[in-house]
């Protein structure tokens, strides 16, 4: 049965939609077969994985308000063993239509049970807000990735966020687990993403990532090409950096089902360095290898020697304010 984790912060920008793709992109070239959500009716996940605004397109509220077999909506994208759920400005009304309902923070934990056999991972890319959709997505979820932006208005959130998963765990889905919490947006050119990082790991301790996601330009430049990262230019230190979270989030599927020993340089991490480097093949791509991590049965992501590739000097001026590559 596929791990469902849904990526989710009611607070917007902080990089959930970057993450669902390149983790998605990252565990599929690990052979982990993969499927995304877009529970989003931005479509930002959908167009970021190929796919242009096709208004004959059937989506993920055909599923959800019209019960539509999930089969008959999934997409396969351009990485193999990844597949897409899409999304479109109707599933905006999924939101309304859902109120009335019956069941109405289960259907999608319903939808995925048609399909879950099927795949080892399921990410659900979860929209900027506590509504119906995003409590769908908590509900049908195993665990939560909470991406958190290196910035001091994301601190202030971190409280609420953390209440609101206090409460759903009480009310609608009580197993529902911290898969992690990932840094994002990361200068360390900056004091203040240093204090941040610094203060989230005081508090949160092991359940933040090893992996840290930087500032860079093709992280941004990616989603233009429907592309994600790893395809678009596997040299670039975001490639590098979701290549080591999908590591880790291996590393925890392995340490919970008792299949390995938890490190993260085991064979399915080298496959997902060395797969993406022969997919990039085009452009000359190469990736280091990264370090090791493990996980305990929680969810928490526990330190075991892990080298963060952020850390590196950037390739750009120290002085300047533009983004390294």
């Amino acid at each position: 049965m596929a791990r469902i984790i849904a990526v989710s912060n009611q607070k917007g920008g902080v990089g959930k939609t970057t993450t669902t793709v390149n983790l998605g992109a990252s565990l599929a070239v690990a052979e982990k077969r993969t499927l995304v959500i877009d529970c989003d009716p931005q479509g930002n996940t959908t167009s970021a994985l190929g796919f242009p605004k096709d208004p004959a397109r059937r989506t993920l509220y055909q599923t959800l308000i019209l019960n539509e077999p999930l089969e008959r909506i999934i997409l396969h994208t351009q990485v193999e063993s990844l597949d897409i759920v899409p999304s479109d400005k109707n599933l905006a009304g999924a939101a309304v239509e859902l109120v009335s309902a019956d069941e109405r923070e289960f259907r999608l934990k319903s939808v995925l049970k048609q399909v879950q056999d099927k795949y080892e991972f399921i990410l659900i890319d979860s929209p900027p807000a506590l509504d119906l959709l995003t409590l769908n997505a908590l509900a049908a979820a195993d665990s939560v990735l909470v991406p958190i932006q290196c910035e001091y208005l994301a601190l202030e959130g971190v409280s609420e966020l953390l209440d609101t998963l206090m409460r759903l765990r009480r009310t609608i889905n009580p197993s529902l687990a911290i898969e992690g919490i990932l840094l994002t947006m990361y200068d360390d050119r900056t004091t203040l993403s240093k204090q941040v990082a610094a203060d989230l790991r005081s508090f949160f301790g092991s359940q933040v990532f090893e992996s840290v996601i930087p500032r860079n330009v093709r992280l941004a430049e990616a989603p233009s090409h429907g592309k994600p990262v790893m395809f678009y230019d596997i040299h670039s230190k975001g490639a590098e950096s979701y290549i080591q979270l999908a590591k880790e989030v291996i590393a925890n599927a392995e340490k919970r089902s008792g299949q390995g020993t938890g490190r993260t340089d085991s064979g399915a991490g080298t496959a997902a360095t060395a797969t993406a480097t022969a997919a990039a093949a085009g452009a000359g791509g190469g990736s280091s290898g990264v370090g090791s991590s493990g996980g305990d049965s929680t969810g928490n992501v526990q330190s075991a020697g892990a080298t963060s590739t952020v850390g590196d000097e950037p390739t750009a001026d120290k002085h300047s304010n533009e983004p390294t590559e």
